[in-house]
């Protein structure tokens, strides 16, 4: 139950950036769910790998290294995705990161209301 809010949360977040955002473009809701969905599947296969891979320029850089790592996953899944595009990797970076504090606000905000109940 816990996979499937934050697989719905992160469906509404990445729909609504994507209609602020000029660079980001998602043609449906649908479409919104099935990046969420592969964005969870790369995070937990792909991302440990590549944070272990560049584990030196992101000590080097103190762990900004790991947006460049986000971004580059975002594009990624643009990738497998029909009707989700990115125009670019400064769109991919700025779009990562919001969605990063966003998801992260209202799964906190989620789960609060859920203990409440």
């Amino acid at each position: 139950m816990n996979f499937l809010l934050r697989i719905l949360i992160t469906a509404i977040v990445a729909f609504g950036l994507s209609a602020v955002m000029r660079g980001v473009y998602i043609d449906t809701f649908w479409t919104a769910l099935v990046f969420s969905l592969v964005l969870a599947i790369l995070n937990a296969l792909l991302k440990p790998i590549l944070i272990i891979l560049t584990l030196p320029i992101t000590i080097f850089t103190f762990g900004l290294f790991l947006f460049v790592i986000n971004a580059a996953i975002v594009l990624l899944a643009g990738n497998f995705v029909n009707g989700f595009r990115v125009a670019s990797f400064g769109w991919a970076l700025l779009f990562s990161l919001l969605l990063s504090i966003l998801t992260s606000i209202l799964y906190k905000d989620a789960r609060r209301e859920r203990r409440e109940d």
